[in-house]
């Protein structure tokens, strides 16, 4: 699919172009899960289309705004040799590795690789994904606690408690009683991303919704969040599984 991207101060907006016969005027939409996306008749140039989104920038940036941080569907996965992870936004082939029982559960990382030691190749890929699971979690466990106190210091906005979940609808939230907790799962994306993620909840403790004081004191501390927001959107349907 064609695509093109513009900015807007900071934020690079990223579109899809699609094209149509019967397509007399051109449309902009933001969906949560493809993004923006620009509908235009056949011959169009793209300088002309890129005007269009540049004009409309602030009504984009506003409709991302208010989509709230939902991840995307789960991907389908069998946990078999030769299927690619992120963790901390590099890709790894997972490659099951026979071992003796006593083994069987551990993973490493080796290379380019995410191991996992199993009784037998064959094992069903549920026993797999428990122990990916258990890796990534312990993993978000020593990382994340850490980029909450750094964000604290950053923002002035101290966590009562950082906890670590399996949080199917949220990357992250914050509660009343100054709890944060995140979803795993973020530690599968680019350290930059994980930011945003932990910035932007410490940034609820003041903020219970995403109100324009919301998103201004977020970008106070973090010029680029849009950026990062697009980011993780984009790298969500390989980290949901």
């Amino acid at each position: 699919m064609e695509r093109s991207q513009v900015h807007f101060g900071h934020t690079p907006i990223d579109y899809a172009i699609q094209r149509g016969v019967r397509q007399k005027t051109v449309a902009v939409r933001v969906d949560p899960i493809e993004g923006v996306q620009v509908r235009a008749p056949r011959g169009t140039p793209v300088e002309k289309l890129d005007q269009i989104v540049h004009r409309k920038a602030k009504w984009i940036i506003d409709r991302r705004r208010r989509q709230e941080d939902i991840p995307p569907r789960p991907t389908p996965r069998e946990f078999v040799s030769g299927e690619t992870f992120l963790y901390l936004g590099r890709q790894y082939r997972l490659k099951l590795a026979r071992k003796r029982a006593a083994e069987t559960g551990e993973v490493r990382l080796v290379g380019g690789h995410l191991v996992v030691s199993v009784a037998r190749v064959g094992l069903c890929g549920e026993g797999v994904r428990e122990s990916l699971v258990s890796w990534y979690r312990a993993r978000a466990a020593a990382r994340l606690p850490e980029r909450a106190k750094f964000w604290a210091a950053a923002t002035g906005l101290e966590p009562a408690d950082v906890l670590i979940r399996d949080q199917r609808k949220r990357w992250g939230s914050a509660d009343v009683r100054g709890i944060v907790r995140f979803n795993w799962r973020v530690i599968q994306a680019p350290m930059r991303c994980v930011d945003y993620v932990v910035a932007h909840e410490l940034i609820h403790l003041r903020h219970p919704n995403h109100t324009r004081g919301f998103w201004s004191d977020l970008g106070q501390v973090m010029p680029d969040y849009e950026g990062q927001r697009e980011a993780l959107r984009r790298l969500g349907p390989m980290m949901i599984w």
